[in-house]
């Protein structure tokens, strides 16, 4: 790793004790820092998770955020979760302690080549099919972010050789002051997180951080379809390309296609790991069949955008489950849609009344109480040739610990219909 003795006897507060804190913690303690962990939260995951620590010399304050516990630190580390309005980042601010996110940790400790991907749809697809068409290549490669293990998580083991395909969200983008990735995407902008951000501008002024380091050795690749992703060029001091749907290619094969060029990767080998690919578990992914109706996890999906994939890709006749923790986002516009293809949705979670409001009239819409009486109700809709389709466009803090922990309660309902032979 670079820079492994500038942590050592450093004081280390973190804020955020999720998966992503929970990496940082364990590596800044493995470099010799002092460290502490702050999470306004103390239900039974985090417990558990300070548990797993109980080892270690580690400083743990959970239900609360006191001012005692973040002053004295050297650096503040946030995770993706915590707003720059939180407490403890206000306060370390106004101590002047640098705060940083979990991303800007990793690449200071980094010797790899980074390839980072942003954009409010298929980051997880796109991440995913570079890291395939990496290893295809006999490379070694480190896919990370908010599918696999943190960044954090992984930076140990990386040599100088091997290669990182690395989600990155806004939220970590906020934060950074050094990272640089050889290789910055930013596939689409559209309404999302306008829970945590006033208006769209400032939702891409964190997008657009993920270039604001690069140089003219680097490269940045944009979305030639999207007007205002594309006019981020002239800002670039990267070198900068553009990908646009290819023939018989979707826009996340496309935009692996360019960074693959980029890469020197043939594109034999891309198209192979294309052919091969089975897709991203809870996206799009196929459960079960019962009676010749299919059950179909898209946890993963957390914006309108992403929803309307969804339904694009399939026939109509879907019984539609959606809802969760509201987010800001329009559900009008996937009325048309809904009209065309839903015959009935089912909502939960948080934001299920402006979900009905928002579909009452152009289709059937009924409440539940939790996600495994959803799948039921839904089952008891469909019929044979049907599909019932999980896409929640919301968040999933409301009711679960994150998207693959929902992902998984839907499986588990769904197969547990096979098990009753319902």
């Amino acid at each position: 790793m670079k820079n492994a003795a500038y942590f050592k006897g450093k004081k280390v507060v973190i804020a955020g004790f999720a998966r992503s804190g929970l990496a940082c913690a364990n590596l800044l303690y493995s470099l010799g820092a002092a460290v502490s962990i702050t999470d306004s939260k103390s239900d039974e995951p985090i417990r558990r998770t300070a548990a797993s620590l109980a080892s270690k010399d580690i400083n743990i304050e959970l239900g609360k955020h006191t001012k005692e516990f973040v002053l004295g630190n050297d650096i503040l580390v946030i995770s993706p979760g915590v707003p720059n309005e939180a407490l403890p980042v206000v306060w370390a601010k106004g101590a002047g302690i640098p705060v940083i996110s979990e991303i800007e940790l990793a690449w200071m400790l980094c010797p790899a080549t980074v390839i980072a991907i942003t954009g409010t749809n298929g980051k997880t697809t796109v991440t995913t099919l570079i890291g395939r068409i990496l290893e295809a290549s006999g490379k070694n490669a480190f896919v990370c972010g908010n599918i696999g293990n943190p960044f954090s998580g992984e930076v140990e083991k990386m040599r100088e050789e091997d290669f990182v395909s690395l989600e990155v969200s806004s939220f970590q983008l906020e934060n950074i002051a050094t990272f640089k990735p050889k290789v910055a995407v930013i596939l689409n902008l559209s309404r999302n997180h306008l829970d945590r951000y006033k208006d769209m501008r400032v939702y891409l002024e964190a997008k657009k951080r993920i270039f604001m380091n690069q140089d003219n050795n680097d490269h940045l690749v944009l979305n030639s379809a999207d007007s205002e992703i594309s006019a981020l060029a002239g800002l670039a001091r990267s070198k900068v390309s553009y990908f646009s749907r290819q023939d018989g290619l979707d826009p996340n094969q496309s935009v692996v296609m360019e960074v693959g060029s980029i890469l020197g990767i043939d594109k034999k080998i891309i198209l192979r790991v294309f052919r091969e690919f089975k897709g991203v578990e809870h996206r799009m992914e196929l459960v079960t069949e019962i009676n010749n109706v299919k059950f179909i996890n898209d946890s993963k999906a957390t914006t309108v955008d992403a929803a309307i994939w969804a339904l694009n890709n399939s026939s109509p006749g879907v019984v539609l489950i959606a809802g969760g923790r509201e987010k800001g986002n329009d559900y009008s516009l996937i009325s048309g849609l809904v009209r065309q293809k839903v015959k009935r949705v089912i909502v939960i979670g948080e934001a299920k009344e402006r979900i009905k409001d928002a579909f009452a009239g152009i289709t059937a819409v009924e409440e539940a109480l939790t996600l495994e009486s959803a799948v039921e109700k839904a089952h008891a809709a469909a019929l044979p040739g049907e599909n019932v389709l999980f896409s929640p466009m919301c968040k999933s803090f409301d009711m679960f610990d994150n998207y693959e922990h929902r992902g998984m309660v839907f499986k588990k309902a769904a197969l547990g219909l096979i098990k009753r032979k319902v």
